[in-house]
C-alpha cells in the first residue's frame, strides 16, 4: 500500500507528545513490511537545525486563500521521504498554543489533501488528531483514497464548525460539532492507542461529549510501542554506564551520575522516584502537590521532574523543591538526553495521570530498569500490572481512584519494597523483558488498514 501519515509532530525533529513517538517510528517500521509509507508535517521554523540536509522544494499549492510550498526531505535516521507544508504561520518557534492555532493547522489540513488530490496519491492517509480532522471529511469524496483516524487525546477537539466556515471549505455533507466530531464520523476507521482507552472514550467519564457517537463506531484499540533500538540501556550512549538485566548492578553508577547531575545527595541507597511529564492536570500534577511534601518529609526517598507547562504546577514543583534541598530536584525544560537518564538512574517512575490514552513514559521506564508506579487508566492498564511479591507477579505499582491518599499509599508502598533488594531486582528483571516494540502494533495496523473496503488488493 501507498500511506501517508498527516500529523503535527514526528520524533526526533518536532516533539511534543505521544504522537511524535508513533509518527516517528511507525511508518519505518512499515515500510520495512514493505508499504510505501511517507510522512506530512508542517516545515516549523526549528526544522531546518534538526534536519542533517537542505529539504528540497518540490511544489506549490494554494489553500485557504494562500499558496503554500512543499519541500522533500527524509525523516532523519529513517529511509521514510518527509513532506514539509512550508507557510508563514508555521516560521515560529511554537508547535502549538496561540491565537492562530486553529487557522494554521486547518490550513495544513488543506494544504495535504491538496498535495493528495494533486501531486502524490496514497491508497491511505492516517490522520493524527484533530489538526488533520478535516482530512477525512474532504477524502469522503474521493473513493479511491481511504483515510484512518487516530486519536491521540480526545481532550482536544480543534474548532468549532462555525469557525471552520469562516476558515475554509466545509462541504455541504459535513457533520459534527467541531473538527474532531467530524473526523470520526467520516473517517473509514478510528482507532485510538491502547485497548483500555478505546473502552473508556465510549463512557460519559472519559468521551469528552463524543461518548455516544464513538460507543456506536467501537474503535480499535491498538497499543503504542517505542523504539528498542533508540531505547536501549546496553548501547544508550547517554548514560554514564550500559547495563542491561542481567548486569543490573552497573546500573546504580547512572543512578550516582544523575544525582550529581541534578545537584541530589549522591545516596546509593535512597529510593529515588523520577518524572518526565508535560506539566499539566491531565499528568496527576494537582495530586502530585498534594501528598509529594508529605511523601519527602516521611521517607528518606528523593525526586527529580523534568518537563514543562502549566506555569503553576512550574511554580509548585520549584516551591517544593527549594523546602527539600538535595532531596528534590525541579528540571523545568525539555531535555531528551536527560530524560533517557532520568529512566536509567531512577529506582521508579511515578505517572498518577487523570488519563492517559497510551503513554510512552511508562514503557521507557520498563525498559530501563525504573519500576513504574501509575494510576489504572487507559495505557497504564494495557502495560504495567501490579507487584504481587507473594506471587512474585507484576511489573509496577498501581493504584485505582484519582485521590491523594491512594497516590500517597501506592508511593509508599514502593519506598517500602524497595527495600526488599531480591524481589525488587526481580521486579526490575521482568519489566526489562517486557516486548514493547513495535511490530507488533504495525502488524495490527496493516490488518486495520486491509479491513477497509478497497484496501485488500492495495
Amino acid at each position: 500500500m501507498k500511506i501517508l501519515f498527516a500529523a503535527t509532530e514526528a520524533a526526533p525533529i518536532a516533539k511534543v507528545g505521544g504522537m511524535a513517538d508513533v509518527v516517528g517510528a511507525l511508518p519505518a517500521v512499515l515500510r520495512k513490511m514493505g508499504h510505501d509509507v511517507r510522512i506530512i508535517m508542517p516545515y516549523y521554523g526549528t526544522l531546518p537545525d534538526k534536519l542533517p540536509e537542505t529539504p528540497q522544494w518540490i511544489w506549490k499549492g494554494y489553500a485557504m486563500f494562500q499558496t503554500f510550498d512543499v519541500y522533500e526531505t527524509v525523516l532523519p535516521g529513517t529511509n521514510v521521504p518527509l513532506y514539509l507544508v512550508g507557510h508563514g504561520s508555521f516560521l515560529p518557534s511554537r508547535i502549538y498554543y496561540g491565537d492562530d492555532e486553529d487557522w494554521r493547522f486547518t490550513l495544513f489540513a488543506n494544504a495535504c489533501a491538496e498535495f493528495c488530490w494533486n501531486y502524490w496519491k496514497p491508497n491511505l492517509i492516517h490522520c493524527h488528531d484533530w489538526h488533520t480532522g478535516m482530512i477525512p471529511v474532504w477524502m469522503h469524496q474521493t473513493s479511491d483514497i481511504g483515510t484512518v483516524f487516530t486519536i491521540h487525546n480526545l481532550a482536544y477537539q480543534g474548532p468549532w464548525r462555525w469557525r471552520l466556515e469562516q476558515m475554509t471549505w466545509v462541504p455541504w455533507y459535513f457533520r459534527g460539532h467541531n473538527t474532531m466530531a467530524a473526523a470520526v464520523q467520516f473517517a473509514d476507521r478510528v482507532n485510538t492507542v491502547s485497548p483500555t482507552y478505546a473502552k473508556q472514550i465510549c463512557t460519559p467519564a472519559y468521551g469528552e461529549g463524543l461518548e455516544s457517537t464513538l460507543s456506536y463506531l467501537s474503535p480499535s484499540g491498538i497499543l503504542n510501542g517505542i523504539d528498542i533500538d533508540q531505547f536501549n540501556p546496553s548501547t544508550d550512549k547517554y548514560l554514564a554506564k550500559n547495563f542491561d538485566s542481567e548486569t543490573l548492578a552497573k546500573r546504580i553508577a547512572n543512578k550516582s551520575a544523575l544525582q550529581e547531575e541534578i545537584g541530589l545527595q549522591v545516596n546509593k541507597s535512597a529510593f529515588l522516584v523520577g518524572m518526565v511529564t508535560r506539566l499539566v492536570e491531565q499528568k496527576g500534577l494537582d495530586l502530585l502537590i498534594q501528598v509529594l511534601d508529605r511523601f519527602l518529609a516521611y521517607t528518606d526517598a528523593q525526586f527529580v521532574i523534568l518537563g514543562t507547562g502549566d506555569r503553576y504546577y512550574e511554580t509548585q514543583m520549584w516551591q517544593i523543591a527549594s523546602r527539600f534541598p538535595g532531596r528534590m530536584s525541579a528540571q523545568i525544560l525539555y531535555n531528551a538526553a536527560l530524560s533517557q537518564r532520568i529512566y536509567a538512574g531512577t529506582d521508579a517512575f511515578l505517572m498518577p495521570s487523570r488519563f492517559e490514552p497510551c503513554g510512552i513514559s511508562q514503557m521507557l521506564a520498563l525498559r530501563y530498569g525504573s519500576v513504574p508506579i501509575v494510576r489504572r487508566t487507559g495505557g497504564l492498564v494495557d502495560t504495567v500490572q501490579h507487584h504481587v511479591p507473594s506471587l512474585n507477579q507484576g511489573n509496577g505499582y498501581c493504584f485505582d481512584r484519582y485521590e491523594p491518599l491512594d497516590l500517597y499509599t501506592c508511593m509508599i508502598r514502593a519506598w517500602e519494597g524497595f527495600s526488599y533488594k531480591e524481589p525488587w531486582h526481580d521486579l526490575q528483571k521482568r519489566g526489562m523483558a517486557g516486548d514493547f516494540s513495535w511490530d507488533t502494533s504495525a502488524k495490527q495496523y496493516i490488518e486495520l488498514y486491509r479491513s477497509i473496503p478497497g484496501m485488500e488488493l492495495a
